[in-house]
Protein backbone atom coordinates (compact mmCIF):
# COMPACT_ATOMS: atom_id res chain seq x y z
CA UNK A 1 0.00 0.00 0.00
CA UNK A 2 2.53 2.66 0.76
CA UNK A 3 4.38 2.13 -2.68
CA UNK A 4 1.16 3.03 -4.01
CA UNK A 5 1.22 6.43 -2.11
CA UNK A 6 4.76 7.45 -2.76
CA UNK A 7 4.62 10.65 -4.91
CA UNK A 8 5.37 9.87 -8.43
CA UNK A 9 4.03 12.62 -10.73
CA UNK A 10 4.91 15.91 -11.40
CA UNK A 11 3.15 18.78 -9.39
CA UNK A 12 3.61 21.53 -12.13
CA UNK A 13 1.18 20.16 -14.74
CA UNK A 14 -1.58 20.79 -12.44
CA UNK A 15 -0.53 24.44 -11.12
CA UNK A 16 -3.05 27.18 -12.64
CA UNK A 17 -0.06 30.16 -11.30
CA UNK A 18 3.09 30.27 -9.58
CA UNK A 19 4.11 29.81 -6.76
CA UNK A 20 3.31 32.45 -3.64
CA UNK A 21 4.82 32.42 -0.26
CA UNK A 22 3.20 32.99 2.59
CA UNK A 23 6.28 33.69 4.38
CA UNK A 24 8.29 36.85 3.21
CA UNK A 25 11.63 36.12 4.54
CA UNK A 26 11.17 39.47 6.84
CA UNK A 27 8.21 39.64 8.82
CA UNK A 28 4.53 38.22 9.76
CA UNK A 29 2.48 41.61 8.70
CA UNK A 30 0.50 39.17 6.10
CA UNK A 31 -0.66 37.04 9.37
CA UNK A 32 -2.82 37.46 12.12
CA UNK A 33 -1.88 36.66 15.43
CA UNK A 34 -4.46 35.00 18.26
CA UNK A 35 -3.87 34.20 21.76
CA UNK A 36 -5.89 31.72 23.15
CA UNK A 37 -5.87 29.89 26.67
CA UNK A 38 -2.83 29.12 28.63
CA UNK A 39 -1.64 25.04 28.76
CA UNK A 40 -2.37 23.65 31.78
CA UNK A 41 0.85 23.34 33.88
CA UNK A 42 2.23 26.41 32.28
CA UNK A 43 -0.26 29.35 33.14
CA UNK A 44 2.96 31.55 34.01
CA UNK A 45 4.21 31.62 30.80
CA UNK A 46 0.83 32.54 29.29
CA UNK A 47 0.25 35.78 31.58
CA UNK A 48 4.05 36.88 29.61
CA UNK A 49 3.68 35.84 26.23
CA UNK A 50 2.81 38.37 23.66
CA UNK A 51 2.03 38.32 19.68
CA UNK A 52 6.00 38.73 19.18
CA UNK A 53 6.94 36.43 21.33
CA UNK A 54 4.60 33.34 20.02
CA UNK A 55 5.47 33.92 16.44
CA UNK A 56 8.44 35.85 15.35
CA UNK A 57 11.51 35.71 12.59
CA UNK A 58 15.08 34.82 13.68
CA UNK A 59 17.64 33.11 11.90
CA UNK A 60 18.91 29.71 11.55
CA UNK A 61 21.79 29.27 9.79
CA UNK A 62 21.93 32.85 8.10
CA UNK A 63 18.59 32.08 7.20
CA UNK A 64 15.53 33.93 8.19
CA UNK A 65 12.82 31.52 9.79
CA UNK A 66 9.37 31.75 11.55
CA UNK A 67 9.65 30.50 15.61
CA UNK A 68 6.70 28.72 17.27
CA UNK A 69 7.50 29.59 20.87
CA UNK A 70 4.48 26.29 21.50
CA UNK A 71 4.17 27.72 25.68
CA UNK A 72 0.38 29.43 25.00
CA UNK A 73 -2.24 27.93 22.83
CA UNK A 74 -2.44 30.45 20.03
CA UNK A 75 -2.51 30.60 16.53
CA UNK A 76 -0.91 32.66 13.28
CA UNK A 77 -3.77 32.65 10.74
CA UNK A 78 -3.62 33.85 7.16
CA UNK A 79 -5.49 37.19 6.36
CA UNK A 80 -7.40 36.09 3.19
CA UNK A 81 -8.85 32.60 2.66
CA UNK A 82 -7.89 29.95 0.25
CA UNK A 83 -9.52 27.29 -2.34
CA UNK A 84 -8.56 24.76 -4.70
CA UNK A 85 -4.39 24.76 -3.60
CA UNK A 86 -0.99 23.35 -3.00
CA UNK A 87 0.20 24.55 0.38
CA UNK A 88 4.17 23.01 0.79
CA UNK A 89 5.39 23.74 4.71
CA UNK A 90 8.82 22.87 5.73
CA UNK A 91 9.37 22.60 9.69
CA UNK A 92 11.69 21.41 12.63
CA UNK A 93 10.66 20.87 16.23
CA UNK A 94 13.15 22.66 18.76
CA UNK A 95 14.13 21.48 21.96
CA UNK A 96 11.17 22.97 23.92
CA UNK A 97 8.33 21.61 25.53
CA UNK A 98 5.25 21.98 27.08
CA UNK A 99 3.69 19.39 28.03
CA UNK A 100 3.99 17.86 24.36
CA UNK A 101 5.37 18.87 20.87
CA UNK A 102 2.03 19.37 19.30
CA UNK A 103 0.98 21.76 16.44
CA UNK A 104 -1.32 21.94 13.55
CA UNK A 105 -1.72 22.89 10.14
CA UNK A 106 -4.98 24.34 10.02
CA UNK A 107 -7.07 24.61 6.75
CA UNK A 108 -10.63 25.71 5.46
CA UNK A 109 -10.91 27.67 8.99
CA UNK A 110 -13.91 30.14 8.88
CA UNK A 111 -15.44 31.93 11.69
CA UNK A 112 -13.87 33.78 14.72
CA UNK A 113 -10.52 32.72 16.87
CA UNK A 114 -11.65 30.69 19.86
CA UNK A 115 -14.40 28.18 18.50
CA UNK A 116 -12.27 25.55 18.90
CA UNK A 117 -10.86 25.03 22.55
CA UNK A 118 -11.04 28.57 23.39
CA UNK A 119 -8.05 29.63 20.56
CA UNK A 120 -8.52 28.29 16.96
CA UNK A 121 -11.00 28.96 14.10
CA UNK A 122 -13.34 25.87 13.16
CA UNK A 123 -11.00 24.45 10.60
CA UNK A 124 -9.74 21.18 9.55
CA UNK A 125 -6.12 20.40 10.66
CA UNK A 126 -3.29 18.51 9.05
CA UNK A 127 -1.41 17.12 12.45
CA UNK A 128 1.78 17.81 13.17
CA UNK A 129 1.79 16.45 16.29
CA UNK A 130 5.36 14.38 16.94
CA UNK A 131 4.29 10.67 16.28
CA UNK A 132 0.68 11.38 14.52
CA UNK A 133 2.02 13.84 11.67
CA UNK A 134 -0.34 13.55 8.76
CA UNK A 135 -3.56 12.44 11.16
CA UNK A 136 -7.01 14.06 10.41
CA UNK A 137 -8.76 16.33 13.46
CA UNK A 138 -11.79 17.88 12.42
CA UNK A 139 -12.92 20.98 15.16
CA UNK A 140 -15.74 22.40 16.52
CA UNK A 141 -18.56 22.23 13.58
CA UNK A 142 -16.28 20.34 10.47
CA UNK A 143 -17.26 16.93 8.93
CA UNK A 144 -15.41 15.15 6.42
CA UNK A 145 -15.54 11.28 4.54
CA UNK A 146 -12.50 9.29 4.46
CA UNK A 147 -11.51 5.19 3.82
CA UNK A 148 -11.01 3.78 6.84
CA UNK A 149 -9.82 0.17 8.79
CA UNK A 150 -9.76 -0.36 12.17
CA UNK A 151 -6.54 0.31 13.64
CA UNK A 152 -4.31 -2.67 15.13
CA UNK A 153 -5.69 -2.15 18.46
CA UNK A 154 -9.44 -2.08 17.23
CA UNK A 155 -9.74 1.10 19.28
CA UNK A 156 -9.21 4.22 16.25
CA UNK A 157 -9.77 4.23 12.49
CA UNK A 158 -6.71 5.14 10.30
CA UNK A 159 -6.73 5.95 6.74
CA UNK A 160 -6.82 2.92 3.94
CA UNK A 161 -7.40 3.43 0.23
CA UNK A 162 -9.22 0.05 -0.21
CA UNK A 163 -10.91 0.74 3.47
CA UNK A 164 -14.83 1.41 3.81
CA UNK A 165 -15.70 5.22 3.51
CA UNK A 166 -17.00 6.76 6.33
CA UNK A 167 -18.32 10.01 7.90
CA UNK A 168 -16.39 11.63 10.73
CA UNK A 169 -17.25 14.56 12.86
CA UNK A 170 -18.10 15.28 16.61
CA UNK A 171 -20.87 12.97 16.77
CA UNK A 172 -20.18 10.50 13.86
CA UNK A 173 -17.07 8.33 14.81
CA UNK A 174 -15.55 10.71 16.06
CA UNK A 175 -13.00 13.62 15.07
CA UNK A 176 -9.77 11.85 14.93
CA UNK A 177 -8.03 9.70 12.13
CA UNK A 178 -5.53 8.37 11.91
CA UNK A 179 -2.19 8.52 9.30
CA UNK A 180 -2.28 5.73 7.07
CA UNK A 181 1.72 4.81 8.31
CA UNK A 182 4.17 7.10 9.69
CA UNK A 183 6.48 9.32 7.34
CA UNK A 184 7.63 11.23 9.73
CA UNK A 185 11.51 12.09 9.98
CA UNK A 186 13.41 11.63 13.50
CA UNK A 187 13.88 14.47 16.08
CA UNK A 188 15.85 17.70 14.83
CA UNK A 189 15.33 16.96 10.94
CA UNK A 190 13.14 19.15 8.43
CA UNK A 191 10.04 17.87 7.58
CA UNK A 192 8.16 18.35 5.00
CA UNK A 193 4.22 19.15 4.12
CA UNK A 194 2.50 18.81 1.03
CA UNK A 195 -1.49 20.00 1.49
CA UNK A 196 -3.49 19.79 -1.66
CA UNK A 197 -7.05 20.89 -1.29
CA UNK A 198 -9.71 21.25 -4.81
CA UNK A 199 -13.72 21.24 -4.09
CA UNK A 200 -14.19 19.19 -1.29
CA UNK A 201 -11.52 16.94 -1.33
CA UNK A 202 -7.64 16.88 0.99
CA UNK A 203 -4.58 15.11 0.63
CA UNK A 204 -2.13 14.90 2.84
CA UNK A 205 1.34 14.21 1.55
CA UNK A 206 4.21 13.74 4.46
CA UNK A 207 7.65 13.88 3.58
CA UNK A 208 6.68 12.77 -0.64
CA UNK A 209 4.19 10.49 0.27
CA UNK A 210 0.42 10.75 0.75
CA UNK A 211 -0.80 9.20 4.53
CA UNK A 212 -4.09 10.70 4.30
CA UNK A 213 -7.12 11.68 1.68
CA UNK A 214 -10.21 13.51 2.87
CA UNK A 215 -13.38 13.78 0.97
CA UNK A 216 -16.88 15.44 1.32
CA UNK A 217 -15.41 18.23 3.50
CA UNK A 218 -18.10 20.09 5.26
CA UNK A 219 -19.66 21.97 7.87
CA UNK A 220 -22.52 21.65 9.98
CA UNK A 221 -24.56 24.50 10.64
CA UNK A 222 -27.83 23.45 12.54
CA UNK A 223 -27.60 19.76 11.89
CA UNK A 224 -27.03 20.54 8.03
CA UNK A 225 -24.05 19.79 6.22
CA UNK A 226 -23.04 22.16 3.38
CA UNK A 227 -19.72 22.03 1.22
CA UNK A 228 -16.19 23.23 3.04
CA UNK A 229 -14.55 24.09 0.06
CA UNK A 230 -11.91 26.86 0.86
CA UNK A 231 -11.12 29.06 4.01
CA UNK A 232 -8.06 30.90 6.19
CA UNK A 233 -4.67 28.46 7.05
CA UNK A 234 -3.82 28.57 10.26
CA UNK A 235 -0.42 27.39 12.24
CA UNK A 236 -0.70 26.44 16.18
CA UNK A 237 1.24 27.11 19.09
CA UNK A 238 0.50 24.23 21.11
CA UNK A 239 3.00 22.84 23.37
CA UNK A 240 5.89 22.43 21.18
CA UNK A 241 8.50 24.79 19.93
CA UNK A 242 9.12 24.74 16.08
CA UNK A 243 10.54 26.25 13.17
CA UNK A 244 9.22 26.97 9.75
CA UNK A 245 11.49 27.80 7.01
CA UNK A 246 9.36 28.00 4.11
CA UNK A 247 5.64 28.12 3.72
CA UNK A 248 4.64 28.42 -0.23
CA UNK A 249 0.94 28.18 -2.21
CA UNK A 250 -0.57 27.83 -5.64
CA UNK A 251 -3.60 27.44 -7.02
CA UNK A 252 -3.91 23.94 -8.70
CA UNK A 253 -6.35 22.95 -11.57
CA UNK A 254 -6.94 19.50 -10.31
CA UNK A 255 -5.38 17.27 -7.75
CA UNK A 256 -2.55 14.38 -8.20
CA UNK A 257 -4.44 11.62 -9.47
CA UNK A 258 -1.90 8.98 -8.22
CA UNK A 259 -3.25 9.58 -4.95
CA UNK A 260 -6.74 9.10 -4.92
CA UNK A 261 -6.38 5.22 -6.64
Amino acid sequence: MKNLLVLTICFLALSAYSQKSLFNGKNLKNWDIHLGTPITGFEDLAKKATPETTYQVVSIDGHKVIHVSGDIFASMATKVEFENYHLHLEFKWGEKVYGQRNSGLLYHSFGPFGTAFGTWMATIEHQMMHGSLGDTYLMANTSCETKVIKTGDGKNYMYDPEGIPMSFNETDNGHSIKKAFDAEKPLGEWNTIDLYCYGQTSIHVVNGQAVMVNTKCSKIENGVKTPLTKGKIQIQSEGGEFYIRKITIEKIKGLPSDFLR
